[in-house]
């Protein structure tokens, strides 16, 4: 990483290929800026020189991961299926023991953090 001199007088890191890198804080703080500003994502990156890509990682990880709750369920009659549903109001429905299968590993895979 290299250091430049901003002409507001503040050191402004930026790796090998050039890209400006930021702390928490000023993540935080730009997160914070956005938040009251009103304007789309995309707006919002245009006006403030960051790519958008990076505006989205940085709201995708500053959110709240939702903990994945395990519930075993038994029933004396035949299943009829098994309908899992998610935060965000995703459901899935498993009808046999294949897709048991599958949907274990999907919500194996969304419990991994990003």
């Amino acid at each position: 990483m290299t250091d430049m001199q901003s002409g507001e007088g503040s050191i402004i890191k930026v790796d090998r290929r050039d890209r400006v890198r930021r702390t928490a804080a000023q993540q935080a703080e730009v997160l914070a800026e956005y938040q009251r500003s009103g304007v789309s994502a995309a707006e919002f990156a245009r006006l403030s020189g960051i790519k958008y890509q990076t505006l989205c990682g940085w709201l995708r990880r500053s959110r709240p991961q939702p903990a994945v709750q395990w519930v075993e369920a038994a029933s004396a009659e035949a299943p009829a299926g098994l309908k899992l549903q998610f935060p965000g109001g995703a459901w899935l429905e498993v009808a046999d023991e294949r897709q048991a299968a599958l949907a274990a590993k999907l919500v194996q895979a969304l419990a991994r953090p990003c």
